[in-house]
């Protein structure tokens, strides 16, 4: 049976859950089950750099057969609309436009087998909340974020800089409240959420007193919100656990407004010829951020092209000039995080990894033996500019690239189909796996779980997911 699951279910559902773990939180002592330092870790940071929207395999790091534009093309003929180009380990291709990132694949593993879930009629709020929550909504309680749980466990690396930092996404664009669903520490409290850089560009004002606010207003105001967190019973303004979480939250970013470190904020402060490098877009300059909070000893930074529908890689037209854009505006930052990290000394203890919510496909919606309704026009030949490219979303087969941290080099894991429908067909991949290979970097044991509600709740369901060890040197 298809699903009929909607936006407005998930965003109630969504709402449900996050009230339900403000007002249900428990205290500190006995909530959280940690299991640190039962695993030996390779990776101290984590950079997720998230390509929001749907991200083609076929048209990125995984190229097929290409076929050029023309009139009267037959639509399920056409796999790849980019030639392909060589990447620095011997017969693995790119597809055009990659050509920087092609050349620093010997510094990291492809992965070309990632499978998303089947989470019936297909949302992209629904499928990034199931990638950055590792559950499938809707949930009875708010799912912390992986940044989220990472911070908790291991804290910050340095005490002034936020552990969990969320760079490139605005909560003003469509499906705004589904977003914050998922960005978010859920019941593990708010001092452990993200601490959000909307535009890089400007990302020196999130740690400056609001426009017309002097230090001293600034210092007082954030004493009298204290005094009136500590002067509430509990239970009015939520448990007495996410109060004092949520007034921790507060103290670490006056910390950070107070400290030197608040100039890793500041792009101005990066050299001209490095700053230009980057400076492709907002999703540039966010990884010049990430490289600049590596730096200063961030835990864990997502980078997002953004998702806001209908626009960066949500292609549902003109997907073929929109890819074409949109690789314009990663490759070369990609590239020179890397270059970068792996100059300074960084990238051995830094796990960066590139994923999307699910791939796309000019003919088929979610996957063989699982479609759904397609939400595209698509036709049958193409005699339009608009309709050449991947426009349906795609469950079954995409594109994870990782580097640093541990991960072999020069490595490809997984494979799909050279045919339609291009799915996985060697080591299939979910995201469970994914969460708990970056948790095994990190040295995080796989029960780690906080008890909710008088249940465990684990960072992967049930606890029973492993790493994906042959990722690893």
């Amino acid at each position: 049976m298809k699903s009929t699951f909607n936006r407005r279910d998930f965003l109630k559902t969504a709402s449900l859950g996050t009230l339900s773990a403000l007002a249900a939180g428990a205290p500190l002592s006995g909530f959280l089950a940690s299991c640190k330092g039962s695993v030996q870790s390779t990776a101290d940071t984590v950079i997720l750099l998230w390509m929001a929207g749907g991200m083609a395999h076929t048209e990125t790091f995984d190229p097929k057969l290409y076929t050029p534009f023309e009139k009267g093309l037959d639509s399920n003929k056409v796999l790849s609309t980019f030639k392909s180009i060589p990447t620095v380990l011997d017969g693995i291709n790119f597809s055009e436009g990659l050509e920087s990132i092609a050349g620093l694949m010997d510094k990291g593993t492809l992965i070309r087998s990632y499978v998303a879930a089947d989470l019936g009629h297909i949302l992209h709020s629904r499928h990034q909340y199931h990638w950055h929550t590792c559950y499938e909504p809707p949930q009875t309680v708010a799912a912390p974020h992986i940044g989220s749980w990472i911070a908790q466990e291991l804290g910050p690396k340095n005490p002034v800089i936020p552990a969990f930092i969320n760079i490139g996404q605005r909560m003003t664009v469509g499906e705004a409240e589904e977003l914050k669903a998922f960005h978010t520490a859920g019941f593990l409290g708010s001092e452990f959420g993200p601490f959000m850089i909307p535009d890089p560009s400007s990302g020196l004002d999130a740690v400056k007193p609001p426009p017309g606010m002097s230090f001293s207003r600034f210092e007082r105001r954030n004493q009298l919100y204290s005094e009136l967190l500590n002067n509430n019973p509990i239970g009015e303004y939520g448990s007495d656990y996410q109060k004092e979480s949520f007034k921790r939250s507060m103290e670490q970013a006056y910390a950070l407004l107070k400290s030197p470190e608040a100039k890793a904020f500041d792009l101005t402060e990066e050299p001209k010829e490095s700053y230009s490098i980057y400076n492709t877009g907002k999703f540039g300059l966010g990884c010049l951020m990430a490289k600049r909070l590596v730096e200063q000893g961030a835990r864990f930074i997502s980078v997002t092209s953004e998702y806001e529908p209908f626009m960066g890689w949500d292609t549902h037209e003109n997907g073929h000039t929109r890819a074409k854009d949109m690789k314009k505006l990663i490759d070369a930052p990609i590239a020179q995080l890397i270059k970068d990290l792996d100059k300074s000394g960084h990238l051995d203890r830094t796990l960066i990894i590139l994923a999307s919510e699910f791939s796309r496909d000019m003919v088929m919606e979610g996957r063989p033996g699982a479609e759904v309704l397609h939400q595209v026009d698509q036709p049958d030949v193409i005699n339009d500019i608009k309709n050449y490219g991947m426009h349906r979303h795609f469950t079954d087969g995409c594109s994870v690239l990782m580097f640093g941290g541990g991960i072999k080099k020069g490595s490809v894991y997984g494979k799909t189909s050279d045919e339609r429908p291009c799915k996985t067909i060697e080591k299939p991949i979910r995201v469970e796996r994914i969460h708990q290979s970056i948790y095994h970097a990190l040295g995080i044991d796989p029960q780690k779980h906080a008890i909710v509600e008088g249940r465990p709740f684990y960072t992967t369901p049930d606890g029973v997911h492993k790493a994906e060890l042959e990722l690893f040197i």
